[in-house]
């Protein structure tokens, strides 16, 4: 995917997104338009929270992670599509969960926890591919014996799909949602200040330089996650019987080099 150039940044776009709403007031009232709940007070928005318990367990690092006295709440926003949407707000639950709870205390200390993400896609789709076309989708953990059966984990996921605004009834989140579709904030007072506030930050030299870093960032770990397919690719061409040569020219290698891969992971 090319990146986008500096100026032509939205509030969508990831970097951007987490700098406008590193703002604590922007935060709270994000949320509370699409979660439906009241933050009391923001205890400190972490832009891109590291979370890593073990040092042999995958770290995540959330978009927007806050705090208030009696919740968590994490945000992500998606501008495109990306696998095991499921599996991955599963692991940022059991990520903020840990998080949450100190060695030692009971688990009634667990605070409420909410999982929202924003798509500019229907991440859902049935098995013809179409979406299921709903704005938002709301999933909590209940019984499939008996529904009114209340596990009580006090966990709550939330997608929601921006690119079906037009349905949404509630006039707040619809603005918001066509404001993030679009870049269009129209009457809306809150997206008026978020279109604004990006104006602000396109203008702050400093975040400038961050982005030009950001993505000089995230090219190498694209390129490194090549690399590493390609060396994977060999050894298991190799393993399988193909020559080097064929192996070299395939994965755009020379002789040498797949060689040297080969070797590299021989038993002792």
């Amino acid at each position: 995917m090319k990146r986008k150039s500096f100026d032509e940044l939205t509030f969508a776009d990831d970097g951007m997104f987490q700098k406008v709403i590193k703002d604590p007031d922007l935060s709270a009232e994000l949320v509370e338009r699409l979660l439906d709940v009241r933050v009391r007070q923001v205890e400190y928005p972490e832009l891109e929270k590291a979370i890593e318990p073990y040092y042999t367990s995958k770290g995540v690092r959330l978009d927007v992670y806050l705090k208030d006295e009696d919740k968590t709440i994490d945000v992500e926003l998606q501008s495109y599509p990306q696998k095991a949407l499921g599996k991955r707000m599963r692991y940022y639950q059991s990520m903020v969960d840990c998080d949450c709870l100190m060695k030692g205390q009971p688990y009634t200390k667990l605070k409420e926890s909410y999982i929202l993400f924003i798509c500019k896609f229907d991440p859902f789709y049935d098995e013809t591919k179409s979406g299921y076309g709903l704005p938002r989708y709301t999933f909590r953990n209940i019984c499939v014996e008996n529904n009114s059966v209340n596990l009580d984990d006090k966990t709550l996921k939330i997608v929601y799909n921006s690119s079906a605004y037009k349905s949404v009834k509630d006039e707040k989140v619809r603005a918001l949602l066509r404001f993030i579709q679009t870049n269009e904030p129209g009457e809306d007072d809150f997206s008026k200040r978020l279109s604004e506030f990006v104006a602000k930050v396109k203008e702050n030299e400093k975040f400038r330089k961050e982005f030009a870093d950001m993505n000089l960032h995230d090219f190498d770990i694209m390129t490194e996650a090549a690399e590493e397919k390609a060396i994977e690719a060999a050894r298991n061409f190799y393993a399988n019987g193909v020559s080097v040569s064929i192996i070299a020219k395939s994965l755009n290698m020379t002789v040498e080099q797949v060689k040297e891969i080969i070797n590299e992971s021989a038993p002792a």
